[in-house]
């Protein structure tokens, strides 16, 4: 057996509050349970490395000089001040391969780095990056007319920031995505083989078993980002289909911060936000809400829905993006092909105690095979196929034909 490759993993993030960072955090875990040689790059409140046995830790202070993407993340155009650094650290550790998350400033240090010291590099697609940007440039563009909006939104989305994703992960000689669709769609666009990486769920710390909230009022939830990509002004309609159907008794409990906040408080009637909640406090927020509304169409995964199955909560999700693989409709939860579809399956569901009952069961089933260990041996898989892959094949002997790689 081949001993385990020195990998050198840059994240885009890993102390914020985002699927991102969650999964960064897991798959460190993974790998000092493991015992791997892995050496962790990110941004952090000083710059320092940390040596523990084979996991080593280079948190590199981002400069004031750039420009914020949310409240706790931000881009350092001076970030490459660090390539040297880096550079001697790699040596130092004996990397074998880079593994970068997105093209963040740390994620573009990671590839300049791999450049420069010819290492195999893997990427992996955890945000549709190209979505975020539209619909925040469709919000700075309210005061044009709704169709001029529109076209510049999606030109935009689509000719320049989608283009440029595209190429940033040709760079990469392997591509981990985090559904099938984007498995297929990333193959084929960068022509590069493309592996598929979920996301696992702690069902111990996730559980119906935390739920301890008494009397008889239906909480519909949320958990995430209060941003425009994640479509939250959708709650507002749900609440108003609610009150059309004659549903009473219901409140909404929403966990986590952004800029639309104000305005989400401004026009839901019965709502309760907690803020960002994290440990116990966030798994009895989970356990205590009867109905997970889920309007984003833009995430590619969608850590929080897992997280709302295995606390054994329904989900309503659209049928865009990651979630649909995740729910299934009549059995889990509801997938909605439209806005209005979203509201009126939230209706149902709040109207429907006996199908709330059947889906709490179903949810909390369905995931208890998601496993974090899983995903990243899957990972390693992934960076073996890069490093036979990138190996010189001996004289005399054919090469392997590359076809597609299977998901």
């Amino acid at each position: 057996m081949s001993p385990m490759p020195r990998v050198a993993f840059f994240t885009d993030s890993f102390h914020e509050i985002n699927g991102v960072a969650h999964t960064s955090r897991q798959f460190d875990a993974f790998v000092r349970q493991r015992g791997l040689p892995f050496l962790n790059i990110h941004a952090g409140q000083r710059t320092q490395l940390k040596q523990d046995g084979p996991v080593w830790t280079l948190e590199l202070k981002r400069s004031p000089i750039g420009f914020s993407l949310e409240q706790d993340m931000s881009f350092d155009l001076l970030f490459m001040r660090y390539r040297r650094i880096v550079a001697d650290h790699l040596k130092d550790f004996g990397a074998e391969l880079v593994h970068i998350t997105g093209p963040s400033d740390v994620g573009m240090l990671g590839a300049l780095a791999a450049y420069h010291l010819k290492l195999p590099l893997v990427a992996s697609w955890h945000t549709n990056i190209h979505e975020f940007g539209g619909r925040r440039l469709a919000k700075m563009l309210s005061f044009l007319p709704p169709g001029m909006q529109r076209r510049i939104a999606s030109f935009t989305e689509q000719e320049i920031i989608l283009a440029l994703s595209i190429q940033y992960y040709r760079l990469a000689r392997v591509l981990l995505a985090p559904n099938l669709e984007l498995v297929e769609q990333l193959q084929q666009r960068t022509g590069r083989p493309t592996f598929l990486m979920q996301r696992g769920v702690d069902t111990a710390f996730f559980s119906p078993e935390k739920r301890d909230r008494p009397g008889q009022e239906l909480v519909i939830g949320y958990v995430g980002r209060l941003s425009p990509e994640k479509s939250v002004r959708a709650l507002r309609d749900v609440e108003r289909a609610l009150l059309a159907a004659g549903v009473e008794g219901c409140r909404f409990v929403i966990v986590g911060d952004g800029h639309e906040r104000t305005w989400l408080q401004e026009n839901l009637q019965r709502v309760e936000f907690t803020g960002v909640l994290t440990g116990e406090d966030l798994s009895r927020a989970y356990a205590n809400m009867d109905i997970f509304a889920f309007p984003s169409q833009t995430d590619t995964f969608g850590n929080v829905v897992l997280e709302a199955l295995a606390s054994g909560v329904p989900v309503v999700i659209t049928s865009s993006g990651g979630p649909k693989y995740l729910v299934t409709h009549g059995v889990t939860g509801l997938v909605s092909a439209d806005a209005q579809a979203f509201s009126q399956n939230v209706v149902a569901l709040a109207r429907d105690p006996d199908m709330r009952r059947r889906m709490r069961i179903r949810a909390r089933d369905f995931v208890l095979c998601r496993y974090w260990r899983r995903i990243f041996e899957q990972v390693y898989d992934a960076y073996e196929y890069c490093l036979r892959a990138t190996r010189p094949v001996p004289r005399r002997q054919a090469a392997p034909a590359i076809g597609r790689t299977p998901a």
